[in-house]
């Protein structure tokens, strides 16, 4: 979403990034389907879109897809992209993308194979990989990669049932712990950066403490289905909101 709440987008398995206008609010859902609702399309992708972001600083959109290439784009156009990253597929296949918040000009990837860089965007050049500090051999895939809103630091979640700290000026591993029972698919830290909410898919959602790392809340929010349960999670940017959304079909609202 954009930041006014005014604009949407999407990106599918189709390889595009469909641009949306909200709809008033007070529409009735029963309504028939109105065409100008559909802003228009964003194409450059050739394989499915796995990740979106949106600069309300900047007016841009970042996306990442299975085509290798993280690409960004004019939020306020259908133009082709301004800038392809990646596009070698030197770091592997991208599989999250977020905003470096302390550095605007910089942008952060996760890849599958467990390899996180950070761009500069407007340069298009890699600035730095972080440290895996893993084993040779036993890539580890990273389903979710954030940027902390206001400290030089990239959270990551893992395949593998971890979180990951790293900094964000060396490129060095800060803090590892093991978050949850199963894979950690999703990310959120609220607008004050005070804490950090994880969903994973042993079906629960995970509330820390973003200073000492403790887990303060913990509650089973989706069923499984097909083995997986948690896709994402949310903080609303200034009520006291969360949501989730899971493979049983389901989002959910909690206060």
């Amino acid at each position: 979403m954009s930041s006014t709440g005014e604009q949407g987008f999407s990106g599918g398995v189709d390889g595009t990034i469909q641009c949306w206008n909200t709809p008033n609010p007070n529409i009735d859902p029963y309504d028939s389907y109105d065409s100008s609702v559909l802003r228009g399309e964003l194409s450059g992708h050739t394989d499915s879109v796995w990740g979106l972001v949106y600069s309300s600083v900047h007016q841009r959109l970042l996306s990442c897809s299975a085509d290798g290439t993280v690409r960004l784009w004019d939020a306020n156009t259908t133009s082709p992209s301004l800038a392809v990253f990646n596009e070698n597929k030197k770091l592997g296949v991208p599989s999250s993308v977020d905003l470096v918040c302390s550095e605007p000009a910089h942008l952060v990837t996760s890849f599958t194979n467990g390899q996180i860089g950070l761009f500069n965007m407007e340069t298009r050049q890699l600035v730095l990989s972080m440290e895996s500090n893993l084993e040779p051999g036993t890539p580890c895939q990273i389903n979710k990669v954030l940027s902390h809103p206001t400290l030089p630091i990239t959270i990551t979640a893992q395949e593998d049932r971890h979180i990951r700290f790293f900094d964000n000026n060396s490129g060095k591993l800060i803090h590892s712990m093991v978050a949850h029972l199963d894979a950690v698919t999703s990310l959120a830290v609220d607008p004050n950066g005070l804490y950090l909410m994880s969903g994973s898919h042993d079906c629960s959602i995970r509330l820390w403490n973003l200073e000492n790392k403790t887990c303060i809340q913990e509650f089973t929010a989706h069923r499984k289905k097909f083995e997986e349960s948690i896709h994402d999670v949310a903080f609303h940017p200034s009520k006291c909101y969360i949501a989730s959304a899971g493979a049983d079909a389901l989002a959910k609202v909690f206060v």
